[in-house]
């Protein structure tokens, strides 16, 4: 027997994710996230599956215990406990701590072997910050979104000997350092950073070098001042480096680039594809650029989904998974000729894969080794989804998905979500974050999603079409997609209601002023009012100069100037302690509807940052979506 999908599921979800192949491309260790309820957190240790296939074990106990990587002879595997280095045997054994609070007092980051084994290099903050200490900003980059309040304290480049465990810090001043990249020969480390003299108010950043022994000069700039620059990797040869950015700073398309170490200007070496590069992170799909001999193997999005590519003397290809089938990990084993990966697909949120690059490039179908979802959710059946595409009145094509359960009657109620970025997109795959879709759907509604101009993975004039633009750009692209499922009988035009989260959140107050199309709207850490959100969030910067350029632009495109026109009832969903979207952009468009008489609910919760709806409290998310769900439901019954 199969059942759907419930919102109180999420407790039971087994999330996999950032495996590390071991070295002779045996063993796959990886993150498992999971749930605990009594806690209400998340909950992380770290486990590990055969190539060979056999069930997967776990090796750590948690409850925070992350990133794992196999050191280059494969005897010990690093990982981060509560922020700081641990050491774990290989043939088994009891985990012993690396680095330390004394040693260590604002924690460790994501561990680098260097290439001998002998040190370990991570970014990791210059400093720990009291919690009642003065923060003190004379600069951009004092807060960021989970992090909360940074004043002065910037990432830093450190290395620690796994003999001693001595630390060393190589970098400093005001730039963060971004995850260094050790050279071939182990006498370098490589980083992004920012650059130039106002490098925070222009959002640029290069990569740099430093030497790694004691009296090495100060870090250099290898890379244009005036670009960006993403995550950094060493050619194998030591010859140039490897990085995910651009050659100017603004939006667009990150490519892989090959910077010579001279400072020549970087070759494109992704450009023909016409794709992002996704170089991975939180929130985001993808996974690091790393090498296959002389292969570069990479994820870039395509039409959604975080596909897995190559690039080498004879151009780009793709590899062979699945149609729809999306990337969330790869860790390579050169001399093993495989990639371990997090796939996703219609019926799994993440399995670890296995699979074979072989030595023309051309790879083989992988190999599933964890069944996560079976294991944790079984009998769980997924609604599925059609996708569909619709050309709006101006010729743009935008692609959607439905999602119906069979035998739905037509008529009936529609959700419509928008997604957040602006530059993200719906993945044609297994997603955990969306719980209340199937549930909504169980109950008879239509779910339709919609990658509207801005979205990734259809080349680089739809990314950057609404750019200057927002809502004016892309409301159509919601609009009238809902027009042809109401003409069509699919749904009923008084039942129809729209969310969305982030940047989604933004268009659904936007929509709610201009259109009265929609029943309900339920906004999730949105954005209304652009020209405070300048001065406020970790990122108003940039969105206000890069994505909209104009600052006589702010006003009318802020949802908050148009608040007069709403008339739908509205709940604000919003994390307290979002330093992306700030609670004060919730807080003014509740003050903005209530004082107006349009029935509204501000949910706010407390100690949750942007990406809660992710990976925060359990509780915090299960409530999202039973609000969302509870809302809307009460708002377009008949």
């Amino acid at each position: 027997m199969t059942r759907a999908l419930t919102i109180e599921d999420l407790y039971r979800f087994e999330i996999p994710s950032d495996p590390s192949l071991s070295p002779d491309g045996d063993r796959v260790a990886y993150t498992l996230t999971t749930q605990d309820a009594a806690n209400d957190r998340a909950h992380s240790s770290i486990w590990e599956v055969r190539a060979a296939g056999g069930p997967a074990r776990r090796l750590t106990r948690g409850p925070a215990d992350t990133a794992p990587r196999w050191s280059p002879d494969g005897t010990q595997l690093a990982f981060l406990r509560a922020g700081q280095l641990h050491l774990l045997p290989a043939d088994g054994g009891e985990a012993v701590a690396l680095t330390t609070a004394v040693r260590c007092p604002a924690g460790a980051g994501i561990p680098v072997w260097s290439p001998d084994g002998t040190r370990i290099a991570f970014s990791g903050p210059s400093a720990r910050r009291e919690d009642t200490a003065p923060v003190v900003i004379d600069g951009l980059g004092w807060k960021a979104d989970g992090a909360g309040l940074l004043g002065r304290i910037r990432t830093q480049v450190f290395v620690v000997d796994v003999d001693s465990g001595e630390v060393r810090r190589l970098t400093g001043g005001n730039p963060h350092a971004g995850q260094p990249a050790w050279s071939p020969d182990g006498t370098r480390l490589a980083y992004p950073a920012q650059s130039g003299p106002d490098g925070d108010l222009a959002g640029a950043s290069a990569a740099h070098v430093v030497g790694v022994a004691a009296g090495s000069p100060a870090p250099r700039r290898v890379g244009p001042a005036t670009g960006i620059a993403g995550a950094v990797s060493w050619y194998p040869d030591g010859s140039a480096l490897l990085v995910v950015g651009r050659t100017s700073a603004g939006v667009g398309h990150l490519e892989l680039l090959r910077q010579p170490l001279d400072g020549a200007a970087p070759v494109p070496l992704s450009a023909a594809l016409d794709r992002n590069v996704l170089p991975g992170g939180p929130g985001c799909p993808g996974a690091l650029p790393q090498f296959h001999g002389d292969t570069i193997v990479f994820c870039a999005r395509d039409g959604g989904a975080a596909r897995f590519y190559r690039v080498d003397a004879a151009g780009i290809g793709e590899y062979p998974l699945p149609a729809g089938n999306g990337v969330s990990g790869c860790s390579v084993a050169g001399r093993a000729g495989r990639a371990a990966l997090v796939v996703s697909d219609t019926s799994s949120f993440a399995e670890i894969e296995l699979l074979a690059l072989g030595p023309d490039g051309a790879g083989t179908e992988p190999v599933r080794l964890t069944a996560h979802m079976s294991r944790s959710l079984p009998g769980i059946a997924l609604h599925p989804f059609t996708e569909r595409l619709f050309t709006v009145s101006d010729g743009t094509a935008v692609r959607g998905m439905i999602t119906r359960a069979p035998g739905t009657a037509p008529g009936g109620p529609l959700l419509v979500d928008v997604h957040g970025g602006p530059h993200n997109a719906w993945a044609p795959h297994a997603a955990p974050a969306y719980p209340h879709h199937q549930e909504l759907v169980s109950r008879g509604w239509t779910v339709l999603t919609l990658d509207i101009r801005g979205s990734d993975g259809y080349g680089e004039d739809f990314y950057r079409a609404a750019v200057g633009a927002w809502g004016e750009a892309d409301e159509q692209d919601v609009l009238e997609p809902v027009a042809t499922l109401i003409a069509e009988g699919l749904v009923d035009p008084a039942r129809i209601a729209l969310t969305g989260y982030s940047y989604g959140g933004y268009l659904s107050c936007w929509l709610s002023a201009r259109s009265g199309l929609f029943a309900t709207v339920v906004a999730g850490g949105a954005v209304v009012d652009l020209t405070t959100m300048a001065g406020t969030s970790a990122e108003g910067r940039l969105i206000a100069t890069q994505e909209i350029g104009d600052p006589d632009r702010l006003p009318a495109l802020s949802p908050i100037s148009h608040a007069d026109a709403v008339r739908a009832p509205t709940l604000i969903l919003h994390g307290g302690a979002d330093d992306t979207c700030p609670a004060g952009q919730a807080e003014q468009w509740f003050h903005a509807l209530y004082t107006r008489g349009v029935p509204a609910q501000l949910v706010l919760y407390p100690g949750s940052s942007h990406l809660f709806p992710l990976n925060g409290r359990p509780s915090h998310r299960e409530d999202y979506s039973r609000r969302l769900v509870d809302w809307v439901t009460a708002h377009t019954d008949r």
